[in-house]
């Protein structure tokens, strides 16, 4: 089975959004060639409700709906608590457990991308999350939703990769 690895793009000041979940802070820096290789080695994504049906950083453009603005297509599973409601392509489910099952599976050997602050919170409470890939954007938000918001006890974790600001980290057990 392919590893859990949560990635987002952030702002020096540790936002992956802004306020009420604002993406359009990301439309300049988008592009990145870190991106292009992460999609590359991706099977399923493993999305958060929130995420799912947030705001798009590429609104108004060909790549709008689209991960990793196009550069990716495939499966998603999608967690929620909600009605789920019918998308072609999209598994809702509505434990972590079992999207995670859904995600390993429509995987197969290659990499889930996790991708939303509570579902990459609940992967490092769970122990499942394998590695954390994070590109630091110059930007300063100042307010929004952080790349880890949690209490309790330090997840130690080795860095695999640094390529300008892109790091790559794996989740120590």
């Amino acid at each position: 089975m392919g590893k859990l690895l949560y990635s987002a793009a952030m702002s020096l000041d540790g936002y992956i959004a802004g306020p009420g979940g604002d993406m359009g802070w990301l439309a300049p820096y988008t592009g990145d060639a870190s991106a292009d290789e992460l999609a590359a080695e991706v099977g399923a994504l493993l999305v958060g409700r929130r995420t799912f049906s947030g705001d798009d950083p590429y609104r108004g453009t060909e790549a709008e709906g689209k991960a990793f603005g196009g550069l990716w297509d495939g499966p998603q599973v999608v967690l929620t608590r909600g009605v789920a409601p019918a998308v072609p392509g999209v598994t809702f489910c509505s434990s972590l457990a079992e999207g995670v099952a859904a995600a390993q599976a429509a995987a197969g050997e290659k990499t889930v991308n996790v991708l939303g602050a509570s579902v990459g919170r609940a992967c490092v409470e769970a122990g499942l999350l394998d590695e954390v890939a994070v590109m630091v954007m110059p930007v300063l938000l100042g307010d929004g939703v952080r790349l880890f918001e949690r209490a309790g006890s330090p997840v130690r974790l080795e860095l695999l990769a640094q390529e300008g600001t892109s790091l790559r980290y794996r989740v120590l057990r």
